[in-house]
């Protein structure tokens, strides 16, 4: 029997397979998953309360405004709160296959990334990054051979996927300007998710990766370039006084990451046979799918806006 996971390209249904057909990711309340056909932004089309899915990204939205803009390090023990809900998440997604995370070390390592790169800069946080692969390879020796590369590429992949695409927000953060910088990376991953929504449920016709996420349209992602063009043309000018071109730069590189990082986490999803990471967040899901293009987006906001505006 085929493997339920569709392969690359292959748009047609999933064959199934003893205890039934993989099921298929719903729209997503905050991103371009508009349901091809179009139709009502109403909870019966996304399977989602968008109220309280509105609400609880305002909440977090908040968050984030008072912290940056009052001691902005307290953004950094948010981020990390929420990144160790994330890496629990994940650990129990890769538990239902049988994968082994060690929690622990990633944990400790992160943190000791992201402080170190708050603090001293990029090179203490990546030979902190080194050492915890050192770490991880003698945490999993107890278990025995059996499994050993597996759980350990799971754990040196989790290790990149959360630590190392996250530690560029504090390295933007740490800046004399960090916390505008910071905010205008959170508003483009924001405006990608919003902008492909609306436009993905008002006039989504046409599937854009059928294979991984069935729900994302063309549509979709043209309202998340307009909706980021826009954000960047008018943030990057407005709190770094830089130009123009320069945000539509930032605006176009931001939504191909975040689409990039919401792709990604729906061929993870696939593969591993679930349609959440989580639930914590009401109408929303799990932590991972606030952060999927956050942390991509994370990496490619730090380098334009270094090269654009070099920190003094």
């Amino acid at each position: 029997m085929t493997r339920s996971g569709a392969r690359a390209g292959d748009a047609s249904p999933v064959p199934d397979e003893p205890g039934g057909p993989l099921p298929q990711p719903e729209a997503d309340p905050v991103k371009g998953d508009g349901e091809v056909g179009g139709g009502k932004p109403a909870r019966t089309r996304t399977g989602r309360n968008l109220p309280m899915a509105v609400a609880i990204g305002v909440v977090l939205g908040g968050l984030v405004l008072v912290t940056l803009f009052t001691v902005k390090a307290t953004f950094l023990i948010y981020v990390g709160a929420v990144a160790a809900v994330a890496l629990w998440e994940l650990r129990q997604a890769l538990a239902g296959r049988g994968i082994s995370l060690s929690l622990i070390p990633i944990a400790v390592g992160g943190v000791a990334m992201f402080t170190l790169a708050y603090w001293y800069g990029a090179q203490p946080a990546l030979a902190a990054m080194a050492v915890t692969v050192l770490v991880l390879m003698a945490w999993r020796l107890p278990g025995g051979a059996v499994g050993y590369l597996r759980d350990l590429t799971a754990n040196v992949f989790t290790l990149a996927y959360l630590p190392l695409l996250g530690v560029f927000v504090p390295l933007m953060l740490s800046a004399p300007d960090g916390a505008r910088r910071t905010l205008i990376f959170v508003v483009l991953a924001v405006c990608s998710d919003i902008g492909g929504y609306f436009a993905g449920i008002f006039v989504g016709r046409h599937p854009m990766a059928p294979a991984i996420s069935p729900k994302k349209t063309w549509e979709g992602f043209a309202g998340s370039v307009t909706l980021c063009l826009a954000a960047g043309a008018v943030l990057l000018p407005w709190l770094l006084h830089a130009h123009v071109w320069q945000g539509l730069i930032l605006g176009a590189a931001a939504v191909a990451a975040a689409t990039l990082g919401d792709l990604v986490e729906s061929m993870i999803k696939r593969d591993l046979e679930i349609k959440d990471m989580g639930s914590v967040l009401p109408g929303h899901g799990g932590v991972m799918e606030r952060l999927d293009s956050l942390v991509f987006v994370a990496p490619v906001a730090w380098l334009l806006m270094s090269v654009f505006v070099p920190v003094a």
